[in-house]
């Protein structure tokens, strides 16, 4: 049997370069049965883009390099409790598992805010574990805002 290997390292060195370039820490990893296939962290300002979350930068990437629009059988690490835009993304590229690391009751649309993945019409929903690594996470994404203000 084939023992479990967390990414949530790799997610978390995404989160740590987008917080140095003035994002908010957020990073994401795409794994497939090969391993690494995308890595990705928040660019919303340096793009000029509000849907530019570490999440969907993983996913297009991943999706790109597979040549598909589908992630069926690949899983996703994200720093953070992804928000209701990003989980939809998650389930329309049909990820097979998330992995998340700190909660995010404010914006959160997973366990919190929105629920996406309770409501009928979504149409997959991954296996969901959280709290992988939430203290790091959640430390850094602390650390960020408080320099900011």
């Amino acid at each position: 049997m084939v023992g479990f290997t967390s990414y949530m390292a790799a997610a978390l060195e995404e989160a740590r370069a987008a917080g140095l370039r003035g994002e908010v820490p957020v990073g994401a990893v795409v794994v497939g049965p090969a391993g690494v296939v995308a890595r990705a962290g928040n660019r919303v300002r340096e793009l000029c883009d509000p849907t530019a979350h570490a999440e969907v930068l993983a996913i297009r990437e991943a999706c790109r390099m597979l040549g598909s629009e589908r992630l069926g059988g690949h899983d996703l690490y994200v720093t953070l409790e992804p928000c209701p835009m990003c989980a939809q993304a998650i389930s329309l590229a049909r990820v097979g598992r998330l992995y998340y690391g700190a909660s995010d009751p404010k914006s959160g649309g997973v366990e919190g805010g929105a629920r996406v993945f309770s409501h009928p019409q979504c149409h997959h929903i991954p296996e969901v574990y959280d709290g992988i690594s939430a203290e790091e996470a959640a430390r850094m994404l602390r650390e960020f805002f408080a320099n900011r203000r």
